[in-house]
């Protein structure tokens, strides 16, 4: 059933309206290719990588860049042979390339959005590199069914309480919508708001957790399109 009031929905940007995950994973696998690794698995190199990733995410954040700069500490670490400058640039090559992978808008995207924009309030609701993010939002196309955009280092509970507080938004109208449950789903509940859940099935590994069952603010779709036939 439609809510009968106009709702404030809290879109994510990366895997929820565009594809992005994929060509992180696209380069790692060139990477572990380029690597060639005598004795760990790929799987087993991601976790070295991973634990990197972990490390570096408070200090430098999310994007390609900082991508980049993960995958060559992975690379020093785990090499097995001698490597010169030219090998690190070529490492760092396969992040910076992301950036200039042509836009996938999810099929349907567009034009939920401009059935929901006409009938509710939409931000869009992001964490990363500022200038990386809003070179994607201006580069899909989407902006302009957005009222307001949000850029934060990262989307725990206290960003969404802020966002809340900063917009003036009714937690019982507001839905955070996303594929993540680490930054989309879980931290907006633990703030008090509604969350859809969309799976994507790619998701980061690092982006994954549990997300509770039969929450009364939950709702979980089976992709973006299905948005119209609950708002």
């Amino acid at each position: 059933m439609k809510p009968a009031r106009r709702q404030h929905l809290l879109i994510d940007a990366d895997d929820t309206l565009w594809e992005n995950n994929v060509f992180f994973e696209q380069a790692f696998d060139e990477f572990v290719a380029y690597l060639d690794h005598s004795s760990l698995s790929p799987p087993e190199v991601r976790a070295v990588l991973d634990e990197i990733e972990l490390a570096n995410i408070k200090t430098h954040g999310y994007g390609a860049a900082n991508f980049g700069r993960n995958l060559r500490q992975c690379y020093q670490r785990l090499v097995e042979r001698e490597y010169a400058h030219d090998d690190l640039a070529r490492i760092m090559a396969l992040a910076e390339r992301i950036l200039d992978h042509p836009m996938e808008v999810i099929d349907g995207v567009e034009e939920t959005l401009a059935y929901l924009a006409a009938r509710h309030d939409l931000t869009l609701f992001t964490k990363g590199h500022p200038e990386e993010q809003k070179l994607k939002i201006d580069r899909s196309g989407l902006a302009t069914y957005f009222g307001h955009t949000a850029i934060v280092k990262e989307k725990d509970a206290a960003a969404y309480t802020g966002l809340a507080a900063e917009r003036a938004l009714d937690a019982a109208r507001t839905w955070m919508v996303g594929n993540s449950p680490k930054s989309d789903i879980n931290p907006a509940l633990a703030a008090g708001l509604r969350a859809v859940f969309i799976p994507h099935a790619r998701t980061w590994g690092l982006e994954k957790e549990a997300v509770p069952e039969n929450h009364e603010r939950l709702l979980v779709l089976g992709n973006f399109t299905e948005l119209r036939e609950h708002f």
